[in-house]
């Protein structure tokens, strides 16, 4: 036995020189499951990936065991996203109690490092069902915005005073403002860390698995469009710290986990106060692996729903050309990049399942054929990730507006519950987005594989 174990030893050294850079078990017939970047392109085992994906921030919601719970939901939910060929989810794996009126309540976090177990339960559903359909899971942890706490409840948690954007004595400039002092909040920092390191380090209760050694998860982002502050001067003061503070959370997170990809879930040069020389100094770290870039008419004022035939045309021009710009930033860095949020409201701003989608369709058309030809042509895009997977859910009030108790849809809290959200309903919709994924899924059997490996 003794000689036996020896000759083993001495085959594994053998094989780690023959193969070079895979790993042991990649040598002996085991897939190093793990998504990675070469150069300007993602890998998964060994073939270039290129996906059609979707937002689902609320999969751990539905996940849980506690109040908000729905699990043969979620367990449909996946099975249709699957049937359609999605398969990458962005989804929330951070939220922190907010006073603010219109913030996710529950939240996963309820106080600093007091966490809501049914809900990381839920998020261990989640990435357990994820895994039994081979899908890939993108995981952002806070947030700059208020919906689901994040940034601006960290503060408060170190002494800040609430400040509600929707409060009209206070406003969207207050917030953001307040928001981005966390870069230079060493106490609000810390707190970030803590909780990265609890998820990051986390062990699924479902199928034991490791969060760190999980292949269903693809990568972790520091938080959902993190901004330096409001355009000009009041942004602009933060810029170092807001340097720092990427090239520190990427960083630790890397040193928790050696397998999965870090990036930071930034809009684009939109969250870099309009700068592309910004975007490039934010994102040059060697902690971010893969950029990112987010794409929102109607919030930028491009587009109105209720005139949709008119501010569509423009709205489709000014959408390519956004895409572009971070194509060439991105081979610039030498990095991949991904468009993890993109979406356009109902025509005439419906909110139901059934009404018309014809802006919508047309728009998705576009984005799709502008990403899929980009990548066909070897630019460095990796795949979309649309706004937002609505499924079964629907608005229960006139108004849209969601309370709690009602079912989770792509809209976050603070949104017309049905705005941006796909529905199953949406037949047209969901012909477009499977035609993508057929297309993406066949770009990997068209585009030369590049040799080097960064991660």
């Amino acid at each position: 036995m003794k000689l036996q174990r020896v000759f083993v030893v001495f085959a594994l050294c053998i094989a780690s020189l023959v193969f070079g850079s895979c790993s042991l078990f990649t040598a002996f017939g085991e897939r190093d499951d793990f998504i990675r970047t070469r150069g300007t392109q993602l890998f998964h085992n060994d073939e270039p990936y290129y996906f059609a994906g979707a937002n689902m921030w609320y999969g751990c919601y539905l996940g849980s065991t506690g109040s908000t719970g729905d699990r043969p939901r979620l367990v449909r939910e996946l099975d249709s996203l699957k049937l359609y060929g999605v398969t990458n989810l962005r989804v929330l794996a951070a939220s922190e109690l907010s006073a603010i009126k219109m913030s996710v309540k529950p939240a996963i976090q309820i106080a600093p490092g007091v966490v809501d177990d049914s809900l990381l339960t839920g998020l261990d559903f989640l990435l357990a069902e994820m895994a039994k359909r081979h899908m890939h899971a993108v995981l952002y942890l806070g947030n700059y915005w208020e919906w689901s706490g994040g940034m601006s409840q960290y503060n408060v948690w170190t002494g800040g005073k609430t400040v509600d954007p929707e409060d009209t004595t206070q406003g969207w400039g207050a917030f953001m403002d307040f928001s981005a002092t966390f870069y230079s909040n060493p106490a609000a920092m810390n707190m970030y860390d803590n909780f990265v390191r609890l998820i990051v380090s986390r062990q699924n209760t479902i199928n034991g698995r490791m969060y760190s050694k999980d292949p269903a998860i693809m990568a972790w982002q520091l938080a959902n469009e993190p901004r330096p502050g409001r355009d000009g001067g009041p942004g602009a003061k933060n810029l170092d710290a807001f340097y720092r503070w990427i090239d520190h959370a990427a960083k630790y997170i890397h040193s928790l986990d050696t397998n999965h990809l870090v990036n930071a879930g930034t809009e684009g040069v939109v969250g870099t106060l309009q700068s592309d020389d910004y975007f490039l100094k934010a994102f040059q770290t060697p902690n971010i692996d893969y950029l990112n870039l987010h794409l929102w008419p109607l919030n930028w004022g491009w587009f109105n729903p209720e005139h949709w035939e008119e501010t569509l045309p423009s709205t489709e021009t000014k959408a390519i050309a956004y895409i572009a710009r971070h194509l060439a930033l991105a081979r610039t860095l030498g990095k991949p990049i991904v468009m993890d949020e993109f979406g356009l409201g109902r025509d005439g701003g419906a909110i139901l399942p059934g009404t018309p989608t014809k802006a919508r369709d047309e728009y998705y058309q576009l984005i799709y054929k502008v990403i899929e030809d980009s990548a066909r042509s070897g630019a460095p895009i990796a795949g979309t990730n649309f706004w937002a997977w609505g499924g079964e859910g629907y608005a229960r009030h006139p108004d849209g507006l969601w309370k709690i108790g009602d079912p989770y849809v792509g809209d976050p809290p603070q949104e017309p519950q049905g705005r941006n959200s796909v529905f199953i309903s949406d037949t047209s919709t969901l012909r477009i987005i499977r035609g993508q994924a057929r297309w993406m899924k066949k770009l990997k059997l068209e585009i030369p594989v590049v040799a080097s490996t960064n991660r």
